[in-house]
């Protein structure tokens, strides 16, 4: 075996992973040196933002509910100005990828560390990307800075998580490992770590979608959104992100969703062109076809597979196509208008992606 020249860099964080390690959280805040932290959490986990809270005792500078999808501009200034005017010197973003993005954005403009909780699967507590919507564009960017320097995964704390939400959520990771596979800079850590992180969530996720309090199920999800993430973390995204970024900024998409929909379509784009990813998905999943067995499985749990069902309209698909062949990812196939208009038509009608 040959291997060839690559390079690896690891996430520099804390990781606890099993049920109750969240009861840890005030023993890791006192450990990092922080005295008081504002927790961020989403209106709808604002519940769970106050329980960790309370756990926090005089350690917690109060809960903001108002992270959103796709960080938008103004709530992450609000946040700062809330954290500073407070004395906060830290934060604990619990939930998903939008309170883990609030907690970046204000690590970006602020410096203030960040402890992560997650409660999704979206894997965001991984990576250095970040995220703002400004005037409907989201701009991303990569900066170790953002990195969280803690994260606790408790899967007791996903039981909460809709099963609905589960199942998109999974679907979201995965599309971490699929892009990480055929990445320009991929290595074979990486790759290993998203071959089994594609695995274990679509072993996972029947699993949860059968029984929501499943622990056992539940933490092989976390687990692998784990996996996934860190392998969004150390590789460049492709075609499928710059996608859901573009229907996401642009349209104001569901995040999770978008991504369960696009997903099977991206991959049918670039499987020609990346055999490699596709001997690791077809181990992973035991099919030949990897685009055609996510897609299948999305139809058998129940979870979307049109963007006219999220709230596109037809007459947008020109207009996101034209975004993202105008400020194209790195991809292994070519990004065309016409390859790209092909596939969002397909996405929005909810057709099966192509036998290859």
């Amino acid at each position: 075996m040959s291997v060839s020249p690559f390079a690896y860099d690891a996430a520099p964080m804390r990781v606890r992973f099993g049920v109750g390690v969240v009861d840890s959280l005030p023993e890791e805040i006192a450990r990092l040196g922080l005295r008081r932290v504002l927790v961020l959490c989403s209106p709808e986990q604002e519940e769970t933002g106050q329980a960790v809270a309370r756990a926090l005792g005089d350690r917690s500078a109060g809960v903001l509910a108002r992270a959103r999808m796709h960080v938008p501009v103004e709530v992450a200034r609000e946040a700062a100005r809330h954290a500073a005017d407070l004395g906060a010197d830290g934060c604990v973003a619990v939930g998903g990828g939008s309170a883990v993005g609030l907690g970046k954005a204000i690590a970006l403009e602020h410096g203030l560390p960040v402890v992560a909780v997650p409660t999704t699967y979206a894997g965001s507590e991984m990576t250095p990307v970040w995220g703002l919507t400004e005037d409907g564009r989201k701009r991303t960017g990569k900066d170790r800075r953002v990195l969280p320097v803690a994260v606790l995964y408790d899967p007791a704390f996903t039981v909460g998580l809709p099963v609905g939400m589960s199942i998109t959520s999974g679907f979201n990771a995965i599309a971490h490992a699929v892009e990480a596979l055929y990445a320009p800079d991929r290595s074979p850590v990486v790759s290993l770590m998203a071959e089994e992180g594609a695995r274990a969530m679509v072993d996972a996720l029947p699993r949860v979608a059968a029984d929501g309090a499943d622990l056992d199920a539940r933490g092989t999800a976390l687990y692998a959104s784990w996996l996934c993430g860190a392998c969004l973390g150390a590789t460049t995204m492709s075609l499928h992100h710059k996608l859901c970024h573009a229907l996401g900024g642009t349209l104001d998409l569901p995040h999770a969703p978008t991504h369960t929909v696009v997903l099977p379509h991206a991959l049918a784009y670039n499987q020609a062109a990346a055999p490699d990813a596709v001997a690791a998905l077809s181990r992973a999943w035991t099919t030949p076809n990897p685009a055609r067995g996510l897609w299948d499985l999305a139809g058998s749990l129940g979870a979307p597979r049109s963007l006219r069902d999220l709230g596109m309209a037809e007459a947008d698909v020109e207009r996101i196509a034209a975004e993202v062949v105008g400020n194209p990812y790195a991809n292994p196939a070519p990004v065309t208008p016409t390859g790209v208009t092909r596939l969002l038509r397909a996405a929005w009608a909810g057709e099966p992606p192509p036998d290859r």
